[in-house]
């Protein structure tokens, strides 16, 4: 009998990022951005909970990365879209990165 995982945030990255990227992305210098936040909107989804961090993504949301608490030394968060969604990166005990793009309300979770 364990401890029960509360869920704070499930879900995929926030709608304001795939809108403001589509817009920009009607130029053609803003194409790229537009194709990668709709690949964000289709196959990236989050996970945070009272004991973890999952991040599901990848080519079709094929992989997944669960990430601790523990293993977590540094947080950077950057807001954006007037703090509605913004980006994270979390850095581990072991120097390597987790990037998070456009999870919502970013400042309420870490």
């Amino acid at each position: 009998m364990g401890i029960r995982e509360e869920v704070y945030y499930e879900g995929g990255p926030h709608i304001g990022d795939l809108i403001i990227n589509v817009l920009i992305g009607l130029t053609l210098i803003g194409l790229p951005l537009a194709v990668g936040a709709i690949v964000r909107a289709l196959w990236l989804r989050y996970r945070v909970t009272n004991r973890r961090i999952t991040v599901t993504g990848g080519w079709r949301g094929r992989s997944q990365t669960d990430i601790i608490y523990s293993e977590i030394v540094k947080i950077v968060k950057v807001s954006r879209g007037i703090g509605l969604w913004g980006d994270m990166v979390l850095t581990l005990r072991d120097g390597s990165r987790l990037e998070l793009r456009a999870v919502s309300q970013v400042p309420r979770y870490l």
